[in-house]
């Protein structure tokens, strides 16, 4: 009966981990469970902002697919235990899990072990994101640190300081250098 009770008490804080920051969970977007994982040592203090380099996207319906069509190529061509970011933002504001706060990702060689990836949906440098989306990214960091999964001297860094790409888009990225978590100088925290 205590193994029962203290089964059900894990299956309730996992789910208690998408739920309480408003994500939109794996299953709720049609997601395909990973083939394996890692978890994060945590709490990290590291959160790389990137982009899709796919369309944006500003319904649930829209989303899920522009998610599913993600994961389903980097699970079936590239190899990937599963969708490779932490979290994904569509224009409507609305957080969609991917890896989330517990799993090591595949979003930036060399970072997936000690980060999460906020991964927006669209090509930011053509698009611009939406107020919603970026108070959607704020709010997730802010959530993360009160619940124990980022530090509370969290840095925000552009894909692009630590990987050769494009990622977050010049749009995303202008906007993120002006966020008070951001980190400038990444010498620090640099391969």
């Amino acid at each position: 009966m205590f193994l029962l009770y203290l089964s059900a008490v894990f299956v309730l804080n996992l789910d208690f981990t998408v739920a309480d920051c408003n994500v939109v969970s794996k299953k709720d977007w049609g997601g395909l469970d990973p083939v394996h994982v890692e978890y994060l040592p945590r709490p990290l203090d590291l959160v790389i902002i990137q982009h899709t380099v796919t369309s944006t996207c500003s319904t649930d319906d829209s989303c899920a697919t522009i998610l599913r069509n993600i994961q389903n190529n980097q699970m079936d061509n590239l190899k990937f235990w599963d969708i490779g970011m932490s979290f994904l933002i569509g224009s409507n504001g609305k957080v969609y899990e991917g890896s989330g706060w517990l799993h090591v990702g595949a979003h930036t060689y060399g970072y997936n072990r000690k980060s999460i990836a906020i991964s927006f949906i669209g090509n930011y440098n053509d698009d611009k994101p939406t107020p919603e989306a970026l108070e959607a990214a704020k709010a997730l960091i802010k959530c993360g640190i009160e619940r124990g999964h980022l530090k509370p001297n969290t840095h925000v860094v552009g894909h692009r300081q630590l990987i050769a790409t494009e990622s977050p888009g010049q749009r995303l990225y202008t906007e993120i250098r002006r966020w008070p978590e951001w980190l400038e100088d990444v010498s620090s925290i640099k391969n």
